[in-house]
């Protein structure tokens, strides 16, 4: 890859004695739509803080369009924009106000702010409301206008904290198709979602964090590629045997995946074949299942078998 618009090397950061992300390092091409993927508590909104300058790490180092964020935080600040989750605009002010004020903070005067006004408005569907109060927006409206202010100073990358929660599937699918249409402009997106369609679509590569580490990092179809035919998820009532798990792993890749060992992955090549000697295995072994599912190769099936949890545990 050639020299990254983003590189973050070795970030940490504790509270105390907890330690919240542990030595995160990556780079994001320039143009790239990049996705921060993890459950909660993984270290995401840390790390997107730390990128976005709320908060200083305890260790390590990020560069913005070769600028160090720590040496020169003004200009470093001034290459990205934030969208973060929460709604962070004044509501009885017009999105057109909204956004006049944000782009003076800036710097930005004059026909340059006005033409930013009117090309960000666009971007987001808005034009034909930029004169209304905020605070009288649908959500999903109020959620292009979050992305707007983010966009109004031009920056070199774009940071997104889960843009399209909560909102609407027509306003979701406007937001989405937004995105693409600026990524393909040359806008650099590093986003976050708890939607692993999304991810999976709209992403050249996405890392997966899980316990403050990055541990995964490839294109999405690579990652999906990796899982053979699927995963079969099973929950024992009882601790999985080394016995049985030696078994197991004759029907394909096995990984305890919890502390009781009583939740397994089966990574297989051939489901139904591994199926069938699941059912001799139980049956001759007296084994109690409390679940068995399929889970088919996609996105959030290799979340799943990374991290041994749903995106929003």
């Amino acid at each position: 890859m050639p020299e990254p618009i983003l590189a973050i090397d070795n970030l940490w950061k504790s509270y105390g004695e907890v330690q919240a992300v542990r030595g995160v390092s990556l780079g994001i091409g320039r143009g790239e739509f990049f996705g921060l993927l993890g459950p909660n508590g993984a270290g995401k909104t840390t790390t997107i803080a730390m990128i976005s300058g709320l908060i200083q790490p305890s260790e390590g180092r990020i560069v913005i369009d070769r600028v160090d964020l720590r040496e020169r935080p003004r200009e470093a600040k001034r290459k990205i924009g934030i969208v973060p989750q929460s709604l962070s605009f004044y509501p009885s002010l017009s999105a057109r106000e909204n956004l006049s004020f944000f782009g003076r903070l800036y710097g930005l005067r004059g026909g340059s702010l006005h033409r930013r006004i009117r090309d960000c408005l666009e971007v987001v569907h808005l034009q034909d409301r930029a004169d209304q109060a905020v605070g009288q927006f649908s959500h999903g409206m109020k959620r292009r206008l979050n992305i707007a202010i983010g966009l109004v100073h031009e920056p070199e990358i774009l940071v997104m904290d889960e843009p399209t929660v909560g909102i609407d599937p027509q306003s979701r699918a406007e937001i989405l198709e937004g995105l693409q249409s600026m990524n393909r402009a040359g806008v650099t997106l590093l986003y976050t979602t708890h939607y692993m369609e999304e991810a999976q679509a709209l992403c050249d590569r996405v890392a997966i964090l899980d316990l403050g580490k990055v541990i995964a990092l490839d294109a999405p179809q690579a990652l999906i590629q990796g899982l053979g035919n699927g995963i079969i998820r099973i929950k024992f009532s009882e601790p999985v045997e080394e016995s049985v798990r030696r078994e197991l792993e004759g029907m394909g890749k096995t990984r305890i995946v919890d502390g009781s060992r009583r939740q397994v992955h089966l990574q297989v090549q051939e489901t139904d074949q591994a199926l069938k000697d699941l059912v001799e295995l139980q049956e001759r072994r007296n084994l109690r299942l409390k679940t068995l599912e399929i889970l088919e190769p996609n996105l959030e099936t290799v979340f799943i078998h990374l991290t041994g949890r749903d995106l929003r545990d």
